[in-house]
């Protein structure tokens, strides 16, 4: 759920048209403190929300950017799928537009420093996708230096969840039929589309990719379900490039899990299929977030604490360039 509390953030917004990018500022640091933490932050933490979020509807990463170390700064993307446009957007495009966020901040430090990219929920989705899909011809995909996935839930298995069979059933038929017709990018009507979305409008290709019906769950989102075959994931988490250190925090209470899910048993699987490429994923990813909900508005501070020591610890490691390698025998 949103944090619908009204306020008022100070900091830098970056215009990358038709994107942006917010900064939160931080405490002005004392001259007595060490002349480092005067300085302008080298590295970036590049957020993305997941659907519907926009600036301020997640509280953590404000949270989050008050304990960064001095080196780093956190940046809120705001794409075009932000708020309700999601419901007509792709993976592809919000990589697209992340990538010219990503090449933006790099310009912006002069070449120098690192960039990580943190999903939640959605944000996810966009993060593997940036990392493991393929760059179109024509188009440029700037590396990035680190990927946290926090949040990173099935749509298909909380749609399932949230939602009767006959409901889900009927959207899925609606949209399919549409697509081969053509229809694909038409808006499915707020009647047969379950309300656990609220009244936000949703193409046919979009609601598809989302609840990815059918024995073989070929929708694009479909990222994290439980139930994905090891060769699915291979697509996925195998792809992530050596040069990526992948950082996963699954929340041990989030409400759109399903009961039946063992949540470290399926982290543990990709954490595998990520070390079989012979690729990085942080040892601490195997730790459940203990007490985390999906987005943790309102959660006890310590929760929210937890998540930003670990986020910063990793963030560390990054900047130093030291990671622990266990081989796939010790998961």
């Amino acid at each position: 759920m949103a944090d619908k509390t009204p306020s008022q953030t100070q900091g830098i917004l970056h215009y990358i048209p038709p994107i942006s990018a917010f900064v939160p500022s931080r405490p002005s640091p004392s001259a007595s403190l060490n002349p480092l933490q005067t300085q302008e932050p080298s590295n970036v933490l590049l957020w993305v929300g997941g659907l519907s979020d926009t600036y301020r509807s997640v509280s953590y990463p404000y949270k989050l950017a008050s304990l960064l170390p001095p080196t780093w700064e956190l940046a809120q993307a705001c794409l075009s799928s932000s708020g309700h446009g999601w419901g007509h957007g792709s993976l592809g495009q919000d990589v697209a537009e992340l990538a010219k966020i990503v090449d933006y901040f790099r310009n912006l430090k002069g070449g120098k420093g690192k960039v990580v990219l943190m999903g939640h929920s959605t944000g996810c989705q966009d993060g593997l996708h940036y990392v493991s899909s393929p760059v179109l011809e024509g188009t440029t995909r700037p590396a990035i230096d680190g990927l946290i996935l926090q949040a990173p839930v099935s749509d298909r298995e909380a749609l399932v969840q949230e939602t009767s069979k006959e409901v889900y059933g009927a959207a899925n038929e609606m949209a399919a039929r549409w697509i081969k017709r053509g229809k694909g990018e038409d808006i499915l009507p707020f009647s047969v589309t379950p309300g656990v979305f609220g009244r936000v409008p949703i193409s046919a290709r979009r609601w598809l990719s989302l609840a990815s019906p059918g024995p073989d769950h070929a929708g694009e989102d479909d990222y994290y379900s439980s139930d994905l075959p090891i060769e699915r994931l291979r697509q996925s988490f195998g792809k992530v490039p050596k040069g990526t250190p992948l950082l996963i925090l699954y929340g041990e209470k989030d409400e759109y899990v399903p009961q039946s899910v063992d949540r470290q048993a399926l982290v543990r699987k990709w954490m595998g299929v990520v070390r079989e490429a012979g690729s990085v994923v942080d040892v601490d990813s195997a730790r459940l977030v203990r007490g985390a909900s999906h987005n943790l508005n309102g959660q006890d501070e310590g929760v929210v604490e937890e998540l930003c020591a670990r986020v910063v610890e990793y963030l560390g490691r990054v900047e130093r360039g030291g990671f622990e390698t266990e081989s796939a025998s010790k998961i």
